[in-house]
């Protein structure tokens, strides 16, 4: 598991006094308002303020002080170290963490690696590359056992998908 954990994506600056709009990589922007330090660069720096707009979040960190350095952190990711992150209720996992698991059914046949979390609304799917690729609902009837710590998934075989031939 990595140790830091990518929360956004600077994607402009905000005003002249160094400000920088995030696009945020979290399904809870509430979170932003919550931080007291972000690693920018693998530089720790301490959160002077936060404030939402919408889907984005404008941080104001210690040592950006222009509209020009922050211009320079363009497109650069904000992470926060795992022990800082939010606590996730039971069965919810970080993204970071189901990519890469491989992905096996309940009979022990492998399936694949998932390759990317697909976030639908009602319920997320992963998708999973293998010998065929195969879309994955994460529902309680499909995926069976999810184990980080193996970087393992177990999901109950369904005929129609065929990943068999």
């Amino acid at each position: 598991m990595k140790d830091e954990l990518t929360i956004g994506q600077i994607i402009n600056t905000h005003g002249v006094k160094g400000e920088l709009k995030v696009h945020p990589l979290t399904d809870d922007i509430k979170r932003f308002k919550k931080l007291k330090y972000v690693l920018l660069d693998g530089e720790e720096k301490k959160v002077i303020w936060v404030k939402l707009q919408n889907d984005k979040a404008i941080l104001k960190l210690e040592g950006i002080e222009t509209m020009d350095e922050a211009e320079k952190l363009k497109n650069k990711y904000i992470k926060v170290k795992r022990k800082d992150a939010a606590k996730l209720p039971e069965g919810r996992y970080f993204v970071v963490d189901i990519i890469g698991c491989k992905v096996s059914d309940t009979n022990g046949k492998y399936i694949g690696e998932v390759k990317e979390v697909i976030f639908t609304g009602s319920n997320d799917v992963y998708w999973v590359k293998g010998e065929k690729d195969v879309l994955v609902p994460v529902i309680e009837s499909v995926v069976k056992e999810i184990d980080i710590e193996n970087a393992s998934i177990i999901i109950e075989p369904v005929e129609v998908w065929n990943y068999e031939d």
